[in-house]
């Protein structure tokens, strides 16, 4: 097996300048460099990571905490991430916090007695046990998708989608469309996702000249379930909504589940609006409207930004947001659009807003 003593004499530099280049540890000039990695790859040179994370204090490694990985959301965001993570040669370990305060503060525990470099979060609706834990430790941590916002003062950096105006969004154009009464499944109380696309949803009914009806807003508990159930209760009062905006791609499965169970044909008998586009969300008779989240940029942004605080510590804590794409279909009673020349998904904006 070779060593480093070996890559040294392949390369004809030192030792240390090997070391250098594999842990990163000084700059190298780029052809001393590339001589170093051309004697690597010819010799099938393997570092020792171990002995490295010796040197450095650094295991090359990030944590993920995310809930609901089945979700095809978080299935992309977590695409993003691990793709981010391996462009900068970085392994990735991730664990489920299940949306429970106390099990999101357990798992990153464990993920930081793991010696990862740092972990990147999907906070729970009751972050306060996990921010306090981060704080007293002092590992470097990125909170994605939710956000913290005022509510904590924190160092973190963050990254999520903007929220409010595409919900917004939504509403006017179903306002536009003639609806009056339109309903609104929303998702767990508590999480910024939640407080942000209802203030959306106010805006957009406020914008459109329509007021605010508590009764057509339901709490869906971000789950399939909890929407089906939302909804029943919607199509149940003395004035239903004759159109229904869910706030994320699980509860629309479960608005299309109860408005099913109720006899009710999409966009005849209600139109139908969501907050995340999903893959199959074009297979649907009618396609659904929907709003599209960046959700692989998500996650490569957040791999960008914790790597940048590994680097520089100090640095002001950031937050990013990333504009979200309208998807006209033809669930909201629209009639279909003409196909474009290019099929598929809107790709994300391309401009990368971290440095």
């Amino acid at each position: 097996m070779a060593t480093m003593v070996d890559v040294a004499r392949r390369a004809g530099v030192s030792v240390a300048t090997v070391s250098h280049v594999v842990n990163e540890t000084r700059r190298v000039r780029p052809d001393t460099r590339q001589a170093v990695l051309d004697a690597i790859d010819d010799l099938g040179y393997t570092p020792n990571t171990l002995a490295r994370s010796l040197v450095t204090a650094r295991t090359r490694s990030i944590g993920l905490a995310v809930s609901a990985i089945s979700n095809p959301y978080f299935t992309e965001i977590l695409q993003g991430v691990e793709a981010g993570a391996l462009e900068h040669g970085y392994s990735l370990l991730i664990a489920d916090p299940h949306d429970d305060p106390a099990h999101e503060r357990k798992v990153v525990q464990l993920l930081h007695e793991r010696r990862v470099d740092g972990v990147i979060v999907a906070p729970s609706a009751e972050p306060a046990e996990l921010i306090g834990y981060l704080t007293r430790r002092g590992v470097p941590c990125v909170f994605l998708d939710r956000l913290i916002g005022g509510r904590h003062d924190h160092p973190y950096d963050q990254v999520g989608a903007e929220n409010a105006f595409h919900l917004e969004q939504l509403v006017r154009h179903l306002a536009e469309l003639g609806h009056t009464r339109i309903g609104m499944v929303a998702g767990l109380p508590g999480l910024s996702t939640t407080v942000e696309r209802i203030d959306g949803y106010r805006t957009g009914l406020h914008h459109s000249g329509l007021a605010f009806d508590p009764g057509l807003l339901a709490d869906g508990h971000s789950e399939a379930r909890g929407a089906e159930d939302a909804t029943h209760r919607l199509l149940a009062s003395d004035e239903p909504p004759t159109a229904i905006v869910t706030a994320n791609n699980a509860m629309t499965i479960g608005a299309l589940r109860a408005l099913r169970a109720a006899g009710r044909t999409v966009p005849h008998d209600l139109a139908l609006a969501c907050f995340d586009d999903f893959s199959w969300a074009d297979v649907f008779s009618p396609g659904l409207t929907a709003i599209s989240q960046p959700s692989r940029e998500i996650g490569s942004t957040a791999v960008r930004l914790l790597l940048d605080r590994l680097e520089h510590p100090e640095r002001p804590p950031r937050t990013v947001r990333l504009p979200c794409a309208f998807v006209h279909r033809t669930s909201c009673g629209c009639a279909p659009e003409p196909a474009p020349e290019t099929a598929g998904r809107p790709s994300p904006p391309g401009k990368d807003p971290v440095p």
